[in-house]
Parts: C-alpha cells; sequence; structure tokens
C-alpha cells in the first residue's frame, strides 16, 4: 500500500490581517483599507478582519470601500465590536461573514446629504439597490437591509415599524442570518475563526494617514477653505501683517496635503493651483484682468479636481465665501477701533474740526462786501475785498479790471462777485 503525504496548512501556517474600521466613513478611510487589503493580499494572506466601530459617512466613500472587499480574493470578515451605522452597515453586509459583540448595533443606514436631510428620490433608490445587493451577494434575506435604509418597511418584531429605521442587536442581527455569531471578544472570534495559533498581523494608520483623513473629513474642508479665505483676504488689504496670510496659505497647503495623502487627487492639481496663484499675482503688475480671471479660474479648478466631488467642493466654498465675508465685516465693524490688532489694519483717525482740521474755510462773512477787480474777471480772475486780494468769479457776465464788485454768495471755496456802479 502506498501513501501519497499531502501537505496541509495548519492554523499556525495562516496569515491574518486585522484592520480596523474606525470613526466618519470618508475617502481617506478607503485609501487606507485600499493599502492594508494591497498588503494582504501581497502577502497572501487567508484572512483579513475589519474591526468596525463607526457611525457611517459619506456613500461615495463607503462604495469604495465595500468594491474593495467585493474584489479581494482574501476572504473577509467584519467583527462589529460596537456599532455599524449607515455606511458602516453597508462595508458590513460587503464582507464575507459577519460576528458581533452582545452590545453591538448595525443599521440605521439613511441616506442623507451634506445638509443633513434626507437625499433624492434618486440618491435613495441607489442606496436601497446597494444595501439589498450587499446582503444578496452573501446570502443574506435583502429585506432587512433595505429596512435599515427605507423606514416605510414594517419590520415589528425588529422594532422597525413604519416610520422607523431597521437597527439590528447582535441578538436580532443572528436570529435575521447577518451575523454568523455573538463573541464575547477577539479570543472567541479567533477560538470559532480556528486562527488562534495563526499569524496574526496588526495594520494601523500611519500618522500621515490619520491626518489626511482628518483634513479630508466633510466638516473639515469648509473650515479649511475659510480660514484660507480670511487669512489671504487680511494680507491682501494689509500686506505686511505677515500672520494671516501665513495662516489662509497654511490651510490650502493642509487642504492639498491630505487629498493628496489620501490617494484622492495627483500632483497635477496642486501644479494647477500654483499656476493659478502666479497669475493672480502677475495681474498686480500686470493690469488688464486676463491673467487674474485664468488665475482665479486655475485655483477654483485645483480645489475641485483635488475634492472629487463637486457637490461638497461647491457647498465648502459657498460657506468659505459667507463665512469669510460675515467675519471682515464683523472685525471691522465692531472690533476695529478696540482691537490693537485691527487698528494696523483699519484707519480711525479722522480729519475733522473739533481736532484742528479745516478742509474749507467757509468766507461767509464777506457776503455784501464791496472791492475792486484787480484783473479782468473772464469770469473768474482777482478781486480785492475789504483789503484782502481773494480769487474770485463773477455771475458769468465779463467784467472789466478796475470796476467795482460785490460778493454776492459764498460756496466754500467759491466766491462769486457782481459789477454794482460807483456811487
Amino acid at each position: 500500500m502506498i501513501f501519497l503525504l499531502v501537505p496541509f496548512a495548519s492554523a499556525k501556517d495562516k496569515v491574518v490581517y486585522v484592520v480596523p474600521v474606525e470613526a466618519t466613513v470618508e475617502k481617506g478611510l478607503a485609501a487606507f483599507l485600499e493599502r492594508a487589503l494591497d498588503t494582504a493580499e501581497s502577502a497572501q494572506a487567508d484572512l483579513v478582519i475589519f474591526e468596525v466601530n463607526t457611525p457611517g459617512g459619506a456613500v461615495d466613500a463607503a462604495g469604495e470601500i465595500a468594491k474593495l472587499l467585493t474584489d479581494t480574493s482574501v476572504k473577509t470578515v467584519a467583527y462589529v465590536n460596537n456599532r455599524a451605522l449607515s455606511a458602516g452597515a453597508y462595508i458590513s453586509l460587503s464582507a464575507d461573514e459577519i460576528y458581533m459583540v452582545p452590545s453591538a448595533t448595525m443599521g440605521s443606514a439613511a441616506v442623507i446629504d451634506s445638509a443633513g436631510n434626507a437625499a433624492d428620490k434618486k440618491a435613495q433608490s441607489y442606496w436601497l439597490a446597494a444595501m439589498a445587493t450587499a446582503a444578496e451577494q452573501n446570502g443574506r434575506d435583502p429585506i432587512y437591509a433595505k429596512a435599515m435604509a427605507d423606514e416605510s418597511i414594517d419590520l415589528p418584531e425588529y422594532g422597525a415599524e413604519k416610520g422607523k429605521l431597521l437597527t439590528f442587536t447582535a441578538k436580532q442581527a443572528k436570529k435575521a442570518g447577518y451575523s454568523e455569531g455573538t463573541v464575547s471578544g477577539k479570543a472567541e472570534l479567533y477560538s470559532i475563526l480556528g486562527i488562534e495559533d495563526a499569524d496574526i498581523r496588526s495594520i494601523e494608520e500611519s500618522f500621515p494617514e490619520k491626518l489626511a483623513r482628518f483634513l479630508t473629513n466633510p466638516y473639515v474642508i469648509p473650515l479649511l477653505l475659510t480660514l484660507a479665505g480670511i487669512g489671504i483676504v487680511i494680507e491682501i488689504f494689509s500686506p505686511g501683517l505677515i500672520f494671516p496670510g501665513l495662516i489662509g496659505v497654511l490651510s490650502l497647503v493642509l487642504f492639498f496635503y491630505g487629498h493628496l495623502v489620501a490617494g484622492l487627487t495627483g500632483y497635477e492639481t496642486l501644479v494647477l493651483f500654483i499656476l493659478g496663484i502666479v497669475l493672480v499675482i502677475l495681474e498686480f503688475f500686470i493690469p488688464g484682468g486676463i491673467a487674474g480671471l485664468l488665475g482665479l479660474t486655475a485655483v477654483v479648478g485645483s480645489l475641485f479636481l483635488a475634492a472629487g466631488d463637486p457637490v461638497h467642493i461647491t457647498i465648502s466654498l459657498l460657506i468659505a465665501l459667507t463665512v469669510s465675508i460675515c467675519l471682515s465685516i464683523l472685525l471691522v465693524k465692531v472690533f476695529g477701533k478696540k482691537m490693537k490688532f485691527f487698528r494696523k489694519m483699519i484707519l480711525t483717525d479722522s480729519t475733522n474740526t473739533e481736532q484742528g482740521y479745516v478742509s474749507n474755510p467757509n468766507r461767509t462773512e464777506l457776503i455784501g462786501m464791496q472791492g475792486k477787480a484787480v484783473t479782468d474777471l473772464r469770469p473768474a480772475g482777482t478781486a480785492i475785498v475789504n483789503e484782502e486780494r481773494l480769487d474770485v468769479v463773477s455771475e458769468g457776465s465779463f467784467i472789466l479790471k478796475g470796476s467795482s464788485v460785490k460778493v454776492v454768495k459764498v460756496e466754500g471755496s467759491r466766491i462769486v462777485v457782481r459789477e454794482v456802479s460807483e456811487n
């Protein structure tokens, strides 16, 4: 009898990667998870465990992450150790298996716009289809995935009557077939998956990736653009302060840095932005408007290319513009005279009469006085009135040199005279 020795992979030979899926779901997270899966595939890993704890986030980013999970050749497990809400539920459903801790929740996946309101019907239809597809591809009943995103679906046995979105507890998810099991922690999860003795490796976000995720957060982008707008406007109108301009430029640098590190854009957008700034500066030396217009177009275009989401960047720019204008007005009107910093930017002195300034003496006391024209008045000329040589103007007619004149009107520095006959 002949025995064939067939090598087999023991648990010790398995390679497992544990990857965190935390905080808000945005494109920075998608870039990090893409790197993590590339690392796992390059190492020929047997399993990737995604440790999920997220309140949700951007739909487009969730879509990119779900596609990464669907396309990878490595088996994936979503380990929900706290909450997988909204986009987090969609990501979890895209994994091959789901495990939850007893206190975990999953669901509540209504799609909303950037203003916090319910999205339009087209976006809702897409999201419902995406949720259902994510459930179906792993053999789960799509009705529950739809109920997570559509409050019109009635599932009272799971606490989701009409008007409420479905949010599974760990027990409910197991009952509905949306969870392979409830585990007390990683140790029990590893035991169930048979990887206690496997080579378990963790992939953590690097500092640049964490910073990029923060800088590409939908709430941080308007703040960066607002700081950039305020800083640059103050510097333009008050050159030499340096600090506001430095803050403005630094905000823009952080904006592009975050998007570059997150893999959302390339260096070509940075080149386009720098070119735009150069053209705007060139406008100060070569007036005409063309260079300035091209520069402004290039700057705005680079922001749109870097962001990738035209709707969100438009809203962010409008917010930045509105806040910059309102804050600038507030600073000038309210704090302009009170704060030393703004007194450097705003002229608060006035040349008023109380401080001894006289813009034009009012010679009303001359009205009615008589004198002689010392030059021909054509109609302007010179006359001597009350032994004072004055620049005068006739009412319109020619007055010959040596004629007697009378002051009939004084309008600021304009003294009007009329010829009078000598007695």
